[in-house]
C-alpha cells in the first residue's frame, strides 16, 4: 500500500518543501505503517507522542462524554495532519482517533515535528494550510448541525456523497449508518426517518446504496449552500477544503 520514502515525498507536500537534511533529519526516527481498520491512534485526553500523517485512508476523530456516550465529530481524510493544534501545542488530545479502514499512517516524533515547524518557514507554510482547511471543515459542520433540519442535512449528505464518487445517479454509504447519523448530529432513527421522508422526494434507498431518481427534487428539499457544503451543485466535483495540505501546495505552484 505504501511506497518507498521518496514516494512519500512526492505524496505529501508537507515533506517534499523541506531541503533534503532537513527532511531526512525529520523522517529519522519517523515510522510508516500501514494499518487495519478500527486501529486506535490515540485516546481521547492523552499527550502528542507524534504528529500522525494521514498518507492513505480515513480516520473517524470521537468525542466521548464522562458517560461514555461517543460521537463522530470528524472524519479526516488522507492527506492531512491528524489534530496539528495537539502537537503544535503539546497540549492533551480532545478527542480519540480510530481509522474507519485500512490507512497508512505517518508517524513523526511530536518534538521533531515542533522543532521543525519552527525552523522552517516552508513547513509553516503547510501546516498553516492544513489548520486552515481544518477550521473550515470545522465551521462548515457547525453550521450544517445549526442551521439544518435533519431532512435537509441527510439529504445534502446524499448530494455530497454524490459529488465525490462522481455518480450522479446514485451515492454509496461509505459506512454504517449509525456512524453516519452520529456524524450527522443525529440518532440512527432520526437518519432512518429522513431516509424515508427523502423517497417522496428523489431518492429510494437499497441497502447501502441510494439511488437519486430525482435530482432537482432531493436539491429542492435539501437546499445545498456553497459555504457550509464542500461541493458545488453541478459542477461533479468537491471542494477544495477536504484534501487539505495537497490542494494548498497546489494553489501556490
Amino acid at each position: 500500500m505504501l511506497g518507498n520514502w521518496e514516494l512519500l515525498t512526492d505524496r505529501l507536500p508537507l515533506l517534499g518543501c523541506l531541503p533534503a537534511a532537513e527532511r531526512d533529519q525529520l523522517l529519522g526516527n519517523a515510522v510508516l505503517q500501514t494499518v487495519p481498520p478500527g486501529t486506535i491512534l490515540f485516546e481521547q485526553g492523552t499527550d502528542p507522542n507524534f504528529q500522525h500523517i494521514i498518507v492513505a485512508g480515513r480516520v473517524h476523530l470521537f468525542g466521548r462524554s464522562a458517560d461514555g456516550r461517543e460521537v463522530v465529530i470528524q472524519v479526516v481524510a488522507a492527506p492531512d495532519l491528524l489534530l496539528p493544534a495537539a502537537v503544535l501545542s503539546a497540549s492533551p488530545y480532545l478527542t480519540q482517533a480510530r481509522t474507519l479502514e485500512t490507512t497508512g499512517i505517518l508517524m513523526i516524533h511530536a518534538e521533531a515535528f515542533r522543532s521543525a515547524v519552527f525552523s522552517q518557514p516552508a513547513l509553516v507554510r503547510e501546516v498553516i494550510g492544513s489548520l486552515s482547511g481544518q477550521f473550515r471543515r470545522m465551521v462548515r459542520q457547525i453550521k450544517n448541525l445549526k442551521l439544518r433540519t435533519s431532512i435537509e442535512r441527510t439529504g445534502c449528505y446524499i448530494l455530497s456523497l454524490s459529488a465525490q464518487q462522481q455518480t450522479p445517479d446514485r451515492a454509496v454509504l461509505p459506512y454504517g449508518k449509525n456512524l453516519i447519523a452520529s456524524e450527522l448530529g443525529i440518532t440512527p432513527e432520526s437518519f432512518s426517518r429522513a431516509l424515508g421522508s427523502l423517497q417522496s422526494h428523489g431518492i429510494s434507498v437499497q441497502g447501502d446504496t441510494i439511488e437519486i431518481r430525482d435530482r432537482r427534487s432531493l436539491v429542492a428539499i435539501s437546499a445545498p449552500d456553497p459555504l457550509i457544503d464542500d461541493w458545488e451543485e453541478g459542477s461533479g466535483s468537491v471542494g477544495g477544503v477536504r484534501t487539505g495540505i495537497i490542494d494548498e501546495k497546489e494553489k501556490r505552484s
